[in-house]
């Protein structure tokens, strides 16, 4: 028994540092000033093109892998004899794509919960020591100090990889990034489901109710429509039926993600992903609800805005 629990923790040594990292609140101070800055940034419609709404996912993943594949192509040039001014203009390349992702990944950060603001600080920290060992590596090549030079190179693989390792944390342990609504489909089964009588849906204001132990927002539109999407927040599952509605739509609570009632579409992030979004029909005064068939909302999810499905919002 003890043999077993030793193996157990020697194993899980990686992974008990990082989860030692997410509870460690000592740079807490830091987050909220830094997290305070990028919010602050005034990137009006470019905010959304760096979360990556216009992709369906977050950019940052794919903006990093330019810096890190040049870098990594930079390492096995140093390692062949005469091939240092080829690894040089590779580093150039991965440096200057490394701003660009770096503030995709920081807009991306300052909308994460604090556990994961936490490892992302750190990986932040890691790839910025990563651009300042190949920066200095760039320029020992550029003096003619071509050992220094790689070896500077090395020592920044090594914290780029660090850093990729934190990313991939943060990805998949912590699922920041994860369209937090994708099971839905899966967890709701076929058909209508009756989730109150109308009596119980003031109009224009949000309703929280639970098909098949998913929790659902419905809204009462003052014509008599009547909504339903998916309740958890597609960014990080916030409570939408706590958050504001206008104009159509919701907005969530806690990052402020603007989905539209009629379909889900996610109309400002940082939600890269839409809501998964319900039929309603009103029958004996009761209403209910079916989940939307994917393929009726077509490839991109995106509904002609105003349209209805059928018999949505009328009785049955």
């Amino acid at each position: 028994m003890g043999t077993t629990r030793r193996r157990r923790t020697g194993q899980n040594r990686v992974l008990r540092l990082l989860d030692g990292l997410e509870s460690r609140s000592g740079a807490d101070a830091v987050i909220d000033l830094v997290g305070r800055g990028v919010r602050a940034l005034p990137l009006g419609g470019g905010r959304d093109l760096l979360h990556g709404r216009w992709l369906g996912h977050p950019v940052h993943p794919l903006m990093v892998q330019v810096p890190i594949g040049s870098w990594l192509s930079a390492a096995v040039l140093d390692l062949c004899p005469g091939r240092s001014r080829e690894a040089g203009l590779l580093i150039g390349v991965g440096l200057t794509a490394a701003g660009p992702a770096a503030l995709a990944g920081a807009v991306d950060w300052a909308e994460l919960h604090r556990t994961q603001q936490r490892v992302g600080l750190v990986h932040a920290l890691a790839n910025t020591a990563a651009v300042g060992l190949y920066a200095a590596s760039l320029t020992c090549r550029a003096k003619g100090r071509t050992g220094a030079g790689r070896g500077f190179g090395f020592l920044g693989l090594t914290a780029a990889a660090t850093g990729g390792m934190l990313g991939g944390h943060l990805a998949y342990r912590q699922a920041s990034g994860a369209n937090h609504a994708e099971e839905v489909p899966h967890v709701v089964s076929e058909g209508w489901h009756r989730i109150g009588a109308v009596a119980e849906f003031p109009a224009g204001q949000a309703v929280r109710r639970t098909v098949d132990d998913v929790p659902v927002l419905v809204v009462r539109e003052s014509g008599g429509a009547v909504h339903a999407l998916a309740d958890r927040c597609s960014h990080l599952a916030g409570p939408l039926s706590e958050g504001t509605i206008a104009d159509g739509c919701v907005r969530c609570p806690w990052h402020g993600s603007v989905f539209r009632l009629s379909d889900g579409w996610n109309v400002r992030g940082p939600a890269t992903s839409p809501q998964p979004a319900f039929d309603t029909r009103i029958v004996g005064g009761h209403v209910e609800v079916r989940l939307r068939d994917r393929e009726h909302a077509g490839s991109s999810g995106q509904m002609e805005k105003g349209a209805t499905h059928e018999p949505h919002g009328h009785g049955g």
